[in-house]
């Protein structure tokens, strides 16, 4: 009938079988050490990113900065989002977030920015949503098949990401 499919008293042996590894199971393909260790450069990259973005809120000035700083703080809250997602996966791996703030910028793909003049934080957030945008893209390239969840959720987090640099590259179009 389902030929592709496992049959359920296999299955059910299976699922007894190192219970302890919760969700990962002998159908999991990945590397499951070496997708936590990803997954922990981009928590570290999405911390750095909500971190510039909330300062770049809060540093905004200027006729023009109110509608640009309440923009960078929902993709500061969004950014957050991610993190927490990210780590959550982390830890349904088996894994532990790595949120050490002396080595967090060391492993952020990232950079942390601060600046007073519009332009460039908006230029800053560009680049860091271009950076991530292209480690993203590689880490579901590199995961395809052998972790989807993970895979799913970097996707996710990979449209969201395109978004912010499509905002932030009409706030510079709107200041050229």
């Amino acid at each position: 009938m389902n030929e592709f499919l496992t049959d359920v008293e296999t299955l059910r042996k299976q699922a007894r079988t190192e219970i302890e590894k919760g969700p990962v199971t002998a159908a999991y393909r990945a590397d499951v050490a070496r997708v936590i260790g990803v997954l922990n450069i981009a928590l570290a990259t999405e911390i750095v990113c909500t971190l510039r973005y909330r300062q770049h809120h809060f540093a905004a000035k200027g006729i023009d900065a109110e509608t640009v700083a309440a923009e960078f703080l929902v993709h500061a809250n969004e950014e957050q989002g991610h993190a927490d997602q990210l780590a959550a996966r982390i830890s349904q791996l088996g894994g532990v977030p790595d949120m050490d703030p002396e080595t967090l910028t060391e492993r952020s793909h990232a950079e942390y920015q601060t600046s007073s003049d519009l332009r460039e934080m908006i230029t800053d957030n560009l680049v860091a949503e271009r950076i991530a945008i292209a480690s993203y893209t590689e880490i579901v390239n590199w995961i395809g098949d052998d972790d989807p969840t993970t895979r799913r959720l970097f996707e996710d987090i990979l449209a969201v990401e395109e978004e912010h640099a499509d905002d932030m590259l009409n706030f510079l179009e709107q200041f050229a």
